[in-house]
């Protein structure tokens, strides 16, 4: 019985995860090849995409990199960008009031923009658990792990900017948000936020007004 549930928890989780790794895959393979052009091994790419599993992040750790950035800089710009994990594993604590540490660890390091929407919403509904969700996270983390290495063999044989490859985060980021619109409250915020994210663009240097926003 309890393999039955542990089997059920996998398929769920697999099933929500699998829109997440067909974002990821290009996603990652565009990562790879940028990272390449920017100086890093695969090796390097795969312990990148382990240790900081951030995708915004990572692009914009690369973009520094190649723009001749030293450590310091890119750890600040990199830590602010990633201060709404804050917001978004507080919004999700309160689902999970009573799992184990080590289950909250290995839950909190799979936490991204994507797996917290599809996550979200579903517990939400109360129609999620811890199981699934921890599924959800690692599915996805796999993909992006693989994928971004395979990106970085590969970046060798692929031009800078082919197949838009530069873009392909921001188109992700956009299908993402249409998802998430799923009635009128959700648009006006949706609308609010950029603006304000474009406003202090002009005025805030970096990326710290993505948070703000």
């Amino acid at each position: 019985m309890q393999n039955s549930g542990i089997k059920t928890s996998i398929l769920q989780g697999l099933s929500a995860a699998w829109p997440i790794c067909l974002g990821y895959i290009p996603i990652g393979l565009a990562f790879g090849v940028l990272a390449q052009k920017a100086g890093l091994h695969p090796i390097e790419i795969m312990l990148m995409s382990i240790l900081v599993f951030a995708g915004s992040s990572q692009f914009i750790a690369v973009s520094m990199l190649s723009a001749g950035a030293g450590a310091v800089p890119i750890i600040i710009t990199t830590f602010a960008v990633n201060l709404r994990h804050l917001l978004m594993s507080s919004s999700l604590a309160v689902f999970l009031g009573n799992a184990t540490r080590k289950k909250l660890s290995l839950f909190a390091y799979g936490v991204t923009d994507e797996s917290f929407a599809v996550n979200h919403t579903r517990f939400s509904q109360n129609i999620w658990g811890l199981d699934q969700a921890l599924v959800v996270n690692h599915t996805a983390n796999i993909a992006w792990v693989v994928s971004s290495v395979i990106g970085g063999y590969s970046g060798q044989f692929i031009h800078e900017g082919a197949f838009g490859i530069d873009y392909a985060l921001t188109a992700m980021f956009i299908c993402l948000l249409i998802f998430q619109l799923r009635g009128r409250l959700y648009v006006i915020t949706a609308v609010i936020a950029g603006v304000v994210a474009v406003i202090l663009s002009l005025v805030i240097p970096g990326s710290s007004y993505i948070v703000l926003a």
